[in-house]
């Protein structure tokens, strides 16, 4: 999980919608139903754009995969109903609902995850928002998402919450950070055995592209290489760092 710095406020019409904002669930839910597809869609590229097109929580580019987005409300708005339409509580998570919702069933990720339908503990999860969030996970050569060694206790329960609250850990997931994991090996002992510039693979992996996108995956890639990732990001893209 990555660090979402929020650089917009949000477009006009989520601004006027926020300005009287729902008072409770069913409001918020008859509200944000009617919110109209233009709108979210406009709101979706803002979000889409601050992000480099990364899922919020997963980090899969759900795009090149068929999956779609959804508008993830990160408190959700059953529980804080005034901050439907705040800006700075959105965020674009995986699996949309015409898609990658059916596709996943139960077994949903990020967003649409069984755990984060219902009551979170706000005290203990672990978001996109948080400029800490990323130190709080590892990732292991198996494909799992797991805390990181240096937490303290209390740290350590938050990020377990995390993982377990969003699915993290799905099937799914583990299988396509295990195979990320995997190119990553061959392609840093190809490039070490034929002297490659290994700065410039990580120009391709590390860096956003022209049109403003990231590899998935990109906490693992950052990981994986450690200094030599840091000081690509240092000199080619220090706003990710």
């Amino acid at each position: 999980m990555r660090h979402v710095i929020k650089t917009r406020r949000g477009t006009d019409a989520l601004l006027t919608a926020h300005e009287q904002p729902p008072q409770n669930s069913d409001q918020s839910t008859r509200r944000w139903q009617h919110f109209g597809r233009e709108n979210k869609a406009a709101l979706m590229t803002l979000l889409l754009n601050e992000q480099y097109h990364l899922c919020c929580y997963s980090e899969i580019r759900a795009d090149l995969r068929g999956l779609g987005y959804h508008i993830e409300h990160v408190e959700n708005k059953s529980q804080q109903p005034g901050r439907t339409f705040d800006y700075q509580n959105l965020a674009a998570s995986a699996l949309d609902s015409e898609n990658g919702l059916h596709l996943f069933g139960i077994n949903a990720f990020g967003g649409h995850a069984r755990g984060k339908q219902e009551a979170v503990d706000m005290a203990k999860f672990i978001h996109c928002h948080l400029p800490d969030c990323s130190r709080y996970f590892a990732y292991l050569s198996d494909g799992r998402i797991v805390p990181a060694d240096e937490l303290n206790a209390q740290e350590m329960e938050r990020a377990e919450y995390t993982i377990d609250l969003l699915n993290l850990n799905s099937g799914f997931l583990q299988t396509e950070r295990r195979n990320h994991w995997e190119e990553l090996e061959q392609l840093f002992d190809e490039h070490i055995e034929k002297d490659w510039d290994l700065h410039q693979l990580l120009q391709l992996d590390l860096v956003p592209s022209p049109n403003h996108k990231l590899h998935e995956f990109f906490s693992i890639t950052r990981q994986f290489f450690q200094q030599e990732a840091e000081q690509v990001l240092q000199n080619h893209a220090p706003a990710l760092i």
